[in-house]
């Protein structure tokens, strides 16, 4: 029998609470030894600045823990949200481990949630709980965008071709202005995406294929009105 530990924390979570790595990895060995046993530094998994939007089989660290463990061996890890991207990954990894005949204990849930029912309850409910959390942490950081998008705030990603972003804000770009305009031009004539390359490519020496006009054209604020047909 192996006692392993596994704690996950991001790079701005160490720097701005106590829920650093440290704190984290004394907490898993003062359980162990509250249990009888003795949890070594060298058996405790390290995931730093890992985002917890992976799954944990294919977290660095993760994959190579779960690699590692056999049947009697106990795995302790201080909080469900450490271990797990969201329920259905807890729940699977979970099966696995307890099939495998591994034991795996939360602290935040009081102890083995493989061993009985009520455990496995509490797992449940806390997961969907974290779940949760994070969905809205997701609808939080889309809201946010939204308004920032209403307000003229660029929200990320490549900026659409013929344009800068400046000051969080997009602006034409005088060397590709011409072309842009051009390429709008030729589609409000009902040129084909193809032909538009084609004459891009003999005016200003510039090679774009039928899918790549087609898409600077459907991103373009100047070309709202002229993306549809062929």
């Amino acid at each position: 029998m192996t006692i392993y530990g596994y704690t996950r924390v991001s790079t701005s979570e160490q720097a701005a609470n106590g829920d650093s790595l440290e704190t984290q990895q004394k907490i898993l060995m003062g359980y162990a030894q509250s249990k009888g046993e003795e949890l070594t530094p060298d058996n405790i998994f390290v995931e730093a600045g890992v985002s917890g939007s992976s799954e944990f089989k294919k977290r660095p660290e993760g994959s190579k823990l779960y690699d590692l463990l056999q049947h009697g061996d106990m795995l302790i890890v201080p909080k469900i949200d450490r271990g797990f991207r969201n329920i259905r990954d807890a729940l699977n990894t979970l099966h696995d481990l307890k099939e495998r005949g591994v034991s795996v204990h939360f602290i935040d849930l009081g102890g083995d949630a493989t061993c009985n029912g009520i455990s496995q309850i509490l797992f449940t409910i806390l997961g969907a709980f974290a779940d949760f959390e994070r969905s809205r942490i997701a609808q939080r950081i889309s809201e946010v965008k939204q308004v920032q998008k209403s307000k003229g705030i660029y929200v990320g990603g490549v900026p659409p071709f013929g344009y800068l972003i400046e000051e969080g804000r997009l602006i034409p770009d005088p060397s590709k202005t011409v072309v842009l305009e051009r390429m709008v031009e030729l589609r409000r004539e009902l040129v084909s995406y193809r032909r538009i390359g084609l004459a891009i490519q003999k005016e200003f020496k510039i090679e774009l294929n039928r899918q790549t006009v087609m898409n600077i054209l459907r991103r373009s604020p100047l070309s709202s009105d002229v993306n549809s047909g062929f």
